[in-house]
């Protein structure tokens, strides 16, 4: 199915944020599918592979940048923060509820890693939500740092909580923030160091853009303070979960936490790493299985 995409700007706290709106041809008032990216992502970073996926099945879907990201607006620039971010979804689906080309009642959320959090949170906070995608979802902060530190020891905990403090105390006297590599190797200090996260990352990238490898280090404490799962019992929502089984990001008890607190949810387990359901087979097997998710929850 042919499939169009087109510009559009709405505003969260006042500030523009950017988004894409792909438009399944020849389909009059189509439901519609609102996704975000992850940690430190934006847009252009392999989502709209899977936007046109489900457009091109009649779905439309509305894909943006969270403040400060990509082609929004805001500073500083790559500033991650989940409260943040809960606040851009809820402002990207009354932005999408108000339009008159696709059809508002019929709305899925799609988030993958930290975003596969965000939709849980929004969700729960949300009325008439038809479905919820939530990608090797991050939903509970203090046990995913408890993780990571067991894997990195505690000197990435103690560096990571004085970077957030630092950064903190400069945004409170307003300086500008300091910054840490969002993503690095296994031997350095960066937000995400696993093994397969910078080459993860680089390979969402496309080609011809640069990245600005570096966020301000709060999120190292705003991160902790996060916890999805803590709102899964109030999600209506049918919900499916898709979760790598070789993630080492996201821990795998935070995730069957998850499954048991929401009250109507689908998970698929695939042997693979965090970062690879995005590309090759891996990726043409997971969208087949959400986009019949999505079509069976958002058709008539």
């Amino acid at each position: 199915m042919e499939v169009t995409r087109h510009e559009h700007s709405f505003e969260s706290r006042g500030v523009a944020c950017a988004g894409w709106l792909y438009l399944p041809a020849e389909v009059t008032d189509p439901p519609v599918v609102v996704m975000a990216h992850g940690f430190g992502g934006e847009r252009t970073w392999r989502l709209p592979a899977f936007a046109e996926w489900f457009a091109e099945r009649g779905l439309a879907v509305f894909l943006f940048d969270y403040r400060t990201f990509g082609a929004s607006d805001g500073v500083p620039r790559n500033l991650v923060d989940p409260f943040r971010h809960r606040t851009d979804w809820l402002a990207a689906v009354e932005y999408v509820r108000s339009l008159p080309v696709v059809d508002g009642t019929r709305i899925a959320l799609w988030g993958t890693s930290f975003s596969g959090g965000h939709v849980v949170e929004v969700a729960a906070r949300v009325d008439a939500v038809s479905a919820v995608v939530a990608q090797i979802p991050f939903v509970d902060g203090p046990r995913t740092a408890l993780h990571r530190v067991h894997r990195g020891g505690v000197e990435y905990l103690k560096r990571g909580v004085a970077a957030g403090l630092r950064d903190f105390g400069r945004a409170l006297t307003g300086r500008r923030p300091y910054y840490v590599p969002l993503a690095g190797h296994p031997d350095e200090f960066a937000v995400l160091n696993t093994p397969d996260a910078l080459r993860g990352i680089q390979g969402l990238i496309p080609d011809d853009e640069d990245w600005d490898n570096r966020c301000p280090a709060r999120v190292v404490l705003t991160a902790l303070a996060y916890r999805p799962v803590a709102r899964a019992s109030a999600v209506d929502a049918p919900v499916f979960v898709a979760q790598a089984t070789d993630d080492t990001i996201i821990p795998e008890s935070t995730t069957d936490r998850l499954v048991r607190e929401l009250d109507d949810v689908e998970r698929v387990r695939y042997p693979l790493g965090h970062f690879d359901l995005y590309r090759g087979e891996p990726f043409e097997t997971l969208v087949e299985r959400e986009t019949e998710f999505l079509l069976r929850h958002l058709r008539d």
